[in-house]
């Protein structure tokens, strides 16, 4: 598969239309912000009649960052200053490092997201084909007894969705569907939702508006049958990135900036600002992002300070044993505590099932040379790596160098008398960067 066809494996502008409809543009508040004095910017020239660069306001931004927090919260008495509704009564454990090991709940440890009183447990529960029309989507039923499991019995209490899920979809399981499973399992019994973080996002591109934000958020929070969530993400992010392309060719195109699909995009202070009015509000506990990069956490958090906002409590994005680029790609530097301080979940810690060995006698179908073999598996899939579609999205976990380290780590796995799935995961559990491992299950044995 060439590396064009990869990379343009995203959402067609028509796809996202009717979204884009609901939305408003924003006059930019990162200036309201200056003059307020949440932050001084750099004096520059500026031409009169076209005002402030956005370039030069993400600067602004950037400079509030750069300041000790008691210096970068100063505000002026205009400024009320964001109260958050609070949902610990522990005022010990409010604040303090993201990836603090806070509790252990039944052998399960818990973990600080972020820099605020948000406790995710070490493994979390990824929900993309809960309720799909995948041939192994497990069914309402079996997500209720995988979340009883899980949840009532070990120590798990980060649960993983989005609204775009399941996937894939079709007429009878349309999206939003899993959320709605969620919520249902929630209303059995008084004092279930205590019991889960939730984690949901919003569809990224130029869904991605401050209008869509508000408008999405209260969609989740119908179908979960909740008054708030734990976390709010972007699914990706509403500016052109590579990253966003979900692990494929991660090279980065200048020209694509002028697309019609993205110009006009939601700006970092434009996206901070409509999360923080949720926070304020009691709708949302905490934001961030899935499928970004460096640049988008730093962003981010640099037009959240400069805008008094709450900045991001986590970034989502695929790792694993043999997909580490978050901790070479500035990620794990950019989240650390000593920086901006987020946390980071991992999906995908399994790479697409490759990490189980069910694909290392034979090949996935996508990669086989044996037709006959080929077919067999095609109609009796073993994973999604035997779906032409998906096989061929997720073939970065399948590449020569992927599969040669593979390998090596099932002979390492069988020397310590372990399989490779749990040698696989128990990697990610001693990662220090890493927050949370989400596992997507399909059945009780797994």
């Amino acid at each position: 598969m060439s590396t064009t066809s990869l990379y343009i494996s995203r959402p067609s502008p028509s796809q996202s239309s009717s979204r884009q409809s609901r939305g408003l543009r924003r006059p930019n508040l990162l200036l309201h912000a200056v003059r307020r004095g949440v932050c001084r910017p750099r004096v520059e020239q500026q031409s009169n009649a076209g005002g402030p660069s956005r370039r030069s306001v993400v600067q602004t931004a950037a400079l509030a960052s750069w300041l000790p927090p008691w210096m970068n919260n100063k505000q002026s008495s205009e400024a009320a200053p964001i109260k958050p509704r609070r949902f610990s009564s522990n005022d010990a454990k409010a604040t303090g490092p993201t990836n603090e090991v806070v509790e252990v709940v039944n052998g399960m440890r818990h973990k600080r997201l972020g820099a605020g009183d948000i406790f995710v447990s070490e493994l979390g529960l990824g929900t993309q084909r809960w309720g799909s029309a995948d041939f192994n989507g497990p069914d309402l039923e079996l997500c209720h007894k995988m979340m009883d499991l899980a949840v009532l019995e070990n120590g798990v209490n980060l649960v993983d969705t989005a609204e775009q899920y399941p996937i894939p979809s079709d007429r009878a399981r349309p999206e939003g569907l899993t959320e709605q499973i969620i919520g249902k399992w929630m209303a059995k019994e008084k004092g279930r939702r205590e019991k889960l973080v939730i984690s949901t996002k919003i569809t990224g591109g130029r869904n991605v508006t401050p209008l869509n934000i508000r408008l999405d958020c209260e969609g989740s929070l119908k179908r979960l049958g909740t008054d708030y969530l734990d976390v709010y993400l972007l699914h990706w992010p509403a500016r052109y990135t590579p990253q966003s392309n979900w692990g494929q060719s991660l090279m980065y195109h200048q020209g694509v900036e002028e697309s019609p699909y993205y110009k006009g995009h939601a700006s970092f202070e434009e996206i901070a600002e409509a999360m923080g009015s949720l926070i304020a509000e009691g709708k949302i506990r905490g934001w961030g992002m899935c499928n970004d990069n460096a640049y988008g956490l730093a962003g981010s958090c640099a037009a959240a300070r400069a805008l008094g906002v709450p900045p991001p409590v986590a970034m989502q994005n695929d790792f694993s044993l043999i997909d580490r680029r978050a901790e070479e790609n500035g990620v794990s530097e950019a989240s650390s505590p000593y920086n901006e301080n987020v946390g980071f979940m991992g999906y995908n810690v399994l790479a697409g099932g490759v990490l189980t060995g069910k694909y290392r006698n034979e090949p996935a179908v996508p990669d086989d040379l044996d037709k006959e073999r080929a077919r067999k598996n095609y109609r009796n899939p073993r994973g999604r790596m035997d779906d032409l579609s998906w096989g061929g999205t997720l073939y970065r976990y399948r590449s020569g160098p992927a599969l040669e380290a593979v390998e090596t780590y099932a002979e390492l796995a069988a020397e310590a008398g372990m399989s490779l799935t749990s040698m696989s995961q128990q990697w990610c559990r001693q990662r220090q960067g890493l927050t949370s491992a989400l596992v997507g299950h399909t059945s009780m044995e797994q």
